[in-house]
């Protein structure tokens, strides 16, 4: 996707959907006086923490290359008549990537080339494959991740799971829904829960900090005094609006005297800060739209209390039809899976309460819209095929090393699952895996037992357990 099709957000966009989260969430007269308030259940309860990463690879992965690899030993091309599956190591143009698969450290995931910055973190790391999108389209295989329904056409049905897994928590979070360079949607849930779209980290702090002329602490303060006083007269109080419009003022001054802006100040050239975490992810200052600035993003927005879910791209432009697959598609994915590595080693030195750390309580979840054909194409490329697989590290599965479902060994087909033990099989009770399995397991590991949001499948039992 394009910058051109993100539209950013100046303070004045920002505010407007403020004063709606206001008013839909029924927020008290009160407001919040610091933002540590937002980060409170509004009963002063709420459940065991969860936090939540989507990682998107634009374009139809080729999870031969990544996550579903098969030995070139086996699946050679004396056997591709029996197979119909082409490994297609030896036709990559950089010789790292010509190397056969590998078993990720400690763990029986077989990971492809593309994959090996998923060594870094093999003990939180889960895969689910064999997964069926029923699509070749990229919106429609994307939507259907996204929110975890088959689209109409090619138009989405329902909230994006990143809604549904927010508003478990309620109003906790400044921004609960955060979204960099990923569509979501929200037709169910309060505009609380909906996505925040954003291109960049630039966008946060164009909409995040305070614009000249700032008035002086006096007259600033006069002016929430009055604002204050007229909120708490007789009919400012019987008013449902105006009672929503101060809890957004409240709201937003809570905001801006916590300088959030300046967690995502990433083209800050001298904050040492900054600087250290344009070193972690690998970008520089001009580069803000990048995989790893896209993760940083991530990063400070769960590990500073300012967002519960965030959606962003891991890299875009995998759908390599042509001979471009032998040059770019391993390498544009590696960077995606580095990312992911980086964000999870990050979350992982980051303390949380009880001896855990944020990565212990966090889902990065890498996913793409379907994977490329396991056959080569007459142009030295992979076309678009219905199979897919999705990666998840962290959270709760601590042991790692997890394998769920596989593609089959002819033709890289779904295959049934007994999803109390994910493995395959032959019974006819078995089950297809789809996306809207993945998003109802994590709903149900967050305690949202019943299915509101109609995704209509079981749980996994085993995806998300320790």
């Amino acid at each position: 996707m394009d910058d051109k099709n993100h539209k950013l957000f100046g303070r004045r966009g920002f505010l407007g959907g403020v004063l709606a989260v206001g008013g839909a969430a029924g927020l008290g007269v009160g407001g919040w006086s610091a933002l540590a308030r937002l980060a409170q259940g509004q009963d002063g309860t709420a459940p065991p923490d969860r936090f939540y990463v989507f990682a998107y690879f634009q374009g139809g992965w080729d999870t031969l290359l990544g996550i579903d690899p098969r030995d070139p030993a086996v699946f050679s091309e004396d056997s591709v008549g029996v197979t119909r599956i082409m490994p297609g190591y030896g036709n990559q143009s950089t010789a790292e990537f010509q190397a056969a698969p590998a078993y990720a450290p400690g763990t029986e995931i077989l990971l492809g080339p593309a994959a090996r910055p998923l060594d870094a973190v093999a003990d939180r790391l889960t895969v689910v494959r064999g997964m069926s999108m029923d699509t070749l389209t990229h919106e429609v295989g994307r939507r259907r991740f996204i929110t975890g329904k088959p689209p109409s056409g090619l138009n989405a049905r329902g909230s994006a799971g990143t809604a549904w897994l927010a508003s478990r928590w309620g109003g906790q979070r400044l921004i609960p829904n955060l979204s960099v360079r990923v569509e979501s949607f929200n037709p169910d849930l309060s505009p609380e829960f909906s996505a925040l779209r954003v291109g960049s980290s630039a966008d946060l702090v164009a909409m995040l900090r305070r614009r000249d002329p700032i008035p002086e602490d006096a007259v600033d303060q006069a002016i929430n005094d009055l604002h204050t006083d007229e909120a708490s007269c007789a009919r400012a109080l019987g008013s449902p609006m105006l009672r929503g419009a101060e809890s957004a003022r409240q709201r937003m001054r809570a905001v801006l005297d916590a300088d959030v802006q300046s967690l995502f100040d990433f083209g800050n050239a001298t904050d040492p800060t900054m600087m250290a975490l344009r070193d972690r992810y690998g970008f520089a200052t001009n580069q803000l739209t990048t995989p790893g600035a896209q993760a940083a993003v991530a990063y400070q927005a769960l590990a500073n209390g300012v967002s519960r879910a965030v959606s962003f791209t891991a890299t875009d432009s995998l759908d390599t039809h042509f001979d471009d697959w032998e040059d770019d598609q391993a390498p544009r994915q590696r960077t995606g899976w580095k990312a992911i590595a980086d964000l999870a080693a990050h979350l992982a030195e980051t303390p949380y309460e009880g001896g855990e750390s944020m990565l212990d309580r966090t889902y990065i979840v890498a996913f793409s819209e379907f994977m490329r054909t396991p056959l080569l194409n007459a142009r030295g490329g992979r076309d678009h095929w219905l199979t897919n697989s999705c990666a998840i590290v962290g959270g709760k599965a601590r042991s790692g090393g997890r394998v769920i479902g596989a593609a089959s060994d002819v033709g890289m087909s779904p295959q049934l699952v007994d999803l109390a033990t994910g493995r395959v099989t032959d019974d006819p009770t078995g089950s297809i895996i789809y996306p809207e399995h993945v998003l109802r397991s994590m709903l149900v590991d967050a305690g949202l037992e019943e299915d509101r949001a109609d995704l209509r499948v079981p749980a996994i039992p085993g995806l998300l357990s320790t």
